[in-house]
């Protein structure tokens, strides 16, 4: 009975490194999104949907396993998106960004500038040319801890630049075109709730679990990156709800 794990944007599985840490089962597989410190498949878009069949993929070829699946940022939208469509391949499932399902939800500022075409390109054109402890400080600036921003800044390359402009081209109107299959999940779902997210609004993400039928759960104090700010109190959170989910 796996734990699958799936990250987010611009990042790469070792964001997950100290929640896995932290937490008390071993059976964790940390999934890698095509195309974010590896190669894309050919023919591969990096579009939003792309990457919901990918997901899905990997799923079932787990064969024979319960999975909990818990995503963060787009790979927590990509959760949703899996479990609207396919709730049968988890046994439970966690996200933090559940607020792309909602039709409330509205695109923030670097989103809209990846979605500019010119502007997207200018941005990771001029990326290898500033210095990487520079872009560590754009990520320590959103709450992510120094010794994390580093390693997560130095991992943006150019395959990662395509990816990310085609999945949030794919995306501009990704409330309207999920939120409608994102109600009455049939999978236990624990909607994860930083305070201090600069990104999803917690407002959002509290109405998107209602929706859903999930639980909510508040990580006061906590940011975007609250698998590195405090795995403990993430890993606890996550521990107490597979508990409830396994009865």
């Amino acid at each position: 009975m796996p734990v699958v794990l799936v990250h987010g944007v611009p990042e790469t599985p070792s964001v997950w490194d100290p929640l896995r840490a932290a937490l008390r089962r071993e059976d964790v597989r940390a999934l890698r999104l095509p195309g974010f410190g590896c190669p894309r498949p050919p023919g591969f878009g990096s579009t939003k949907e792309e990457y919901v069949a990918w997901l899905a993929a990997e799923l079932e070829s787990m064969e024979d396993e319960e999975i909990d699946l818990v995503g963060h940022d787009w790979g927590g939208g990509l959760v949703a998106r899996l479990v609207s469509l396919q709730p049968e391949l988890v046994r439970s499932w966690a996200s933090d960004a559940t607020a792309l399902a909602h039709p409330d939800f509205r695109w923030h500022d670097v989103a809209r500038l990846w979605q500019t075409p010119g502007a997207g390109e200018q941005f990771w054109e001029r990326l290898p040319l500033t210095p990487v402890e520079e872009r560590a400080r754009a990520f320590e600036g959103f709450g992510m801890p120094a010794e994390h921003a580093l390693s997560i800044a130095a991992g943006m390359d150019a395959v990662m630049g395509e990816s990310v402009l085609a999945l949030y081209r794919s995306a501009v109107r990704v409330a309207a075109e999920w939120s409608a299959a994102f109600t009455d999940i049939p999978a236990p779902g624990l909607v994860l709730v930083p305070s201090d997210d600069a990104y999803l609004p917690a407002e959002v993400s509290r109405a998107s679990a209602a929706r859903a039928g999930a639980t909510v759960a508040e990580l006061p104090g906590l940011g975007h990156w609250w698998m590195l700010q405090d795995p403990a109190a993430g890993a606890a959170r996550l521990e107490e709800f597979w508990g409830e989910a396994a009865g």
